[in-house]
């Protein structure tokens, strides 16, 4: 650990037990092993505020996918995993979640510190969520049953059986920006369904997923169910998503990465979701609380730093109120703290790594090149490489790259519109379709626009709700399939018709 990473933990006070776990050497977790760098690269893990060092993770290869794999397809056929009842899932799925809870502080300052959101944040939203979520899937785990049918048409007489069977090994790819969330959420469904899983974290951010993994052979889970593989996208992702031996891939992330790995993956069939990139719309109509809705709006597009994917980072404002919202939004904006996770009241936190950094700033000089009006925010002083003020421009058009395409940052594109109808034309006129907003106190307004709207989900009057019984996933180039909900266990699942002739 880099002496500037352990003043800044001083500063600012952790746990002790998450100083301990990151001063120790990581491994990575393959059929129930602890697997060290060894003679592989290791990658260094950085603390974002401060630039610093503060730990490394091993570099995985093909061979450690291999045996991943290995571990997890022992299990899912011939293991403890697949002579365990449903019930027997749903109470180790508890456990660990009990488990989670327990330990809940730790993983949120880990989360935190590996990330920079703010701590308190990282413990309500992160930790907690992926608990939630646990527990929600825990209870399908008794709950999934097929159905008995006559056939409609076929003469004679026949009983059919259509039975639901898990998939089998899942390949699990999740991204830097809510590392143990996003995780979870591809976990829950594979556990309940009774699937096991090789799970590679994003190389930027990967620490949580590893403290979790203690906690998953803490809870008695069975070695091989749950493997962790760190390291890069090109070599370990890639290995996942062509791996023949990996019967369904979940992966979030870009849509431009999501590609990728949809086209290894469909190379052997395998089941396929992903959730991808968004450019969410919000619509503003002239009846609301001007205050109100801006600090909704500010808060839906700048949490996290605006590294989110359903961040609403388009946003169309009535013309009749344009101006005086802009200025509560910028007022709103500027009253946000910008500093590291552990800083106290922190809510505008780093960007994760020098080149998200260098992505964002350069979508907010193209914004100022192509004529949009800067109302707050901007590009950061020379030198610093952390942080992003909230950025807001104005009079924007739907032909400009920072209406158009996927910022990833805390920078919100507005223009203003006239009628209903130019609203929600200027809403789905994208390639995204990840998620959308409208803020009205009009409720027909809302039967009305809602349905029209291009996005896997439209929320009223308030930003970034998500519920693990509710599904999320997203329309056009947005992706394909649904995380959460009982909607995603379809995607882990099998369906077999088997016949019985009674004649």
């Amino acid at each position: 650990m880099d002496q500037a990473v352990s003043d800044y933990l001083d500063r600012y006070g952790v746990l002790d037990a998450t100083r301990a776990f990151l001063e120790r050497p990581q491994h990575m977790f393959i059929g129930g092993e602890w697997i060290a760098a060894g003679k592989r690269d290791a990658h260094e893990v950085h603390e974002f505020s401060t630039g610093g060092v503060i730990t490394h993770i091993p570099a995985g290869t093909v061979e450690d996918v291999d045996a991943a794999v290995k571990a997890a397809r022992h299990q899912f056929e011939n293991g403890e995993w697949s002579r365990l009842k449903p019930l027997e899932r749903e109470i180790l799925i508890n456990r660990l979640a009990d488990l989670m809870e327990a330990n809940i502080d730790e993983l949120a300052e880990i989360e935190s510190i590996d990330v920079g959101k703010p701590r308190e944040l990282a413990r309500e939203i992160d930790v907690q969520g992926a608990i939630d979520t646990l527990r929600y899937f825990a209870g399908w785990a008794t709950k999934i049953t097929g159905r008995t049918a006559e056939p409609a048409a076929l003469p004679g007489s026949h009983l059919a059986l259509v039975l639901k069977e898990p998939v089998g090994v899942v390949g699990s790819i999740a991204p830097w920006n809510f590392p143990l969330q996003t995780m979870i959420w591809k976990l829950g469904a594979t556990l309940a369904t009774g699937c096991t899983t090789v799970i590679k974290p994003a190389e930027l951010t990967s620490l949580s997923t590893l403290r979790f993994a203690e906690l998953v052979q803490q809870a008695g889970i069975p070695d091989g169910v749950i493997n962790v593989v760190t390291g890069t996208g090109s070599t370990v992702g890639q290995a996942i998503a062509s791996h023949p031996g990996i019967d369904k891939v979940t992966f979030t992330g870009s849509t431009a990465v999501g590609k990728l790995v949809g086209t290894s993956a469909i190379q052997n069939m395998a089941h396929l979701t992903l959730e991808l990139g968004g450019k969410s719309p919000v619509l503003v109509f002239e009846d609301v609380d001007i205050k109100q809705a801006a600090a909704a709006v500010a808060e839906g597009i700048f949490f996290n730093a605006g590294q989110v994917c359903d961040a609403g980072s388009r946003a169309y404002i009535h013309r009749s109120i344009y101006r005086e919202f802009l200025a509560e939004l910028a007022d709103y904006a500027k009253g946000l703290k910008i500093g590291p996770g552990l800083a106290p009241e922190s809510f505008i936190c780093p960007m994760v790594g020098k080149k998200q950094f260098e992505t964002v700033t350069s979508y907010i000089r193209k914004g100022i090149e192509e004529g949009a009006e800067l109302i707050c925010g901007g590009l950061p002083n020379q030198g610093e490489s952390a942080f992003v003020e909230p950025t807001v421009f104005a009079d924007c058009s739907n032909s400009m790259a920072v209406m158009r395409e996927e910022i990833f940052g805390p920078v919100l594109a507005t223009a203003s519109f006239e009628t209903e109808e130019e609203a929600i034309a200027l809403a789905n006129d994208s390639e995204y379709g990840l998620a959308s907003a409208i803020y009205t106190r009009d409720i027909d307004r809302v039967f009305r626009v809602a349905p029209k709207l291009k996005a896997g989900s439209v929320k009223v009057n308030r930003d970034g709700q998500v519920d693990p019984a509710l599904p999320f996933g997203g329309y056009k180039q947005s992706g394909v399939g649904k995380d959460l909900g009982p909607e995603q266990l379809d995607h882990f699942l099998e369906t077999k018709t088997v016949w019985i002739s009674l004649s």
